[in-house]
């Protein structure tokens, strides 16, 4: 947030203003500051984009969503209670509730919206793990540990996207199909997107951003100068879930 804008809010809060009508101070589509993304020894930093005039175009397309569940052993459990789910999607107003677009396309309105772990910047949810079963990467990947995992669910209660899911039951039962390169989890454990770490340390492209044959999913490193990830950011417009509460996602929307 620029200190002009910071300084408008401060005032209003302070003379007892709701802030609700200024929302838009700090939610507004901005051009990505990746600049910052600079740091740790060279290494990578990863960083997903959607773009949503792409993605959902195609209606009821869940290619990446099937990919994703296939290869991670995600059970199908139909209770919503009990469901296990890494990637999937939830309607434009519920995905950015505290943001106003004005004379935004209101087709757009109308999507669903594909949602994920955000692989926060500063994930709360790595802060409050007791047994330090939720980590960060040095290049940005929030990780799991399912052996650390004491089943507390003190990250799902602090991760503000809603992006974690508990295992009550053995998942063992509902996968169709077992898929050996990836470990199943037990009962009572949380889990959530990985960001497929594990095909990119083969160099692969994250399972879902491979089954999207639309292109609406671009995944890369902004550190690299020459990523398609890095250009898109650099030039459109993007905007990202609850930018206010200070947590810099790694999921970028363009609209």
């Amino acid at each position: 947030m620029k200190r002009r804008d910071f300084l408008k809010l401060a005032i209003l809060t302070l003379s007892g203003i709701s802030i609700k009508p200024f929302a838009h101070l700090f939610t507004k589509p901005v051009f990505a500051d990746i600049s910052i993304q600079r740091t740790n020894k060279g290494l990578p930093r990863w960083a997903m984009v959607v773009n949503l005039s792409i993605c959902g175009k195609k209606g009821g397309c869940t290619d990446c969503i099937d990919a994703c569940n296939r290869i991670h052993n995600i059970p199908r459990i139909t209770n919503p209670k009990h469901e296990v789910k890494w990637i999937w999607n939830i309607p434009f107003d519920r995905v950015f509730r505290e943001q106003n677009f004005d004379n935004m396309n209101e087709g757009l309105r109308e999507k669903s919206v594909l949602v994920l772990c955000n692989h926060c910047e500063n994930p709360p949810c790595v802060s409050v793990c007791p047994t330090k079963a939720t980590w960060k990467r040095e290049d940005g990947i929030v990780m799991m540990d399912y052996h650390r995992c004491i089943g507390c669910r003190y990250c799902i209660a602090a991760c503000p996207y809603g992006a974690r899911s508990f295992n009550w039951k053995d998942p063992r039962p509902y996968i169709k199909e077992i898929d050996k390169g990836f470990p199943i989890r037990t009962r009572g454990v949380v889990e959530k997107c990985n960001f497929c770490e594990e095909r990119i340390a083969k160099n692969l492209l994250p399972a879902c951003v491979e089954a999207c044959k639309e292109g609406g999913l671009i995944f890369g490193d902004v550190n690299k100068e020459d990523s398609e990830v890095r250009k898109i950011l650099s030039t459109r417009l993007s905007i990202r879930r609850k930018p206010h509460l200070g947590t810099e996602p790694k999921v970028y929307y363009i609209l």
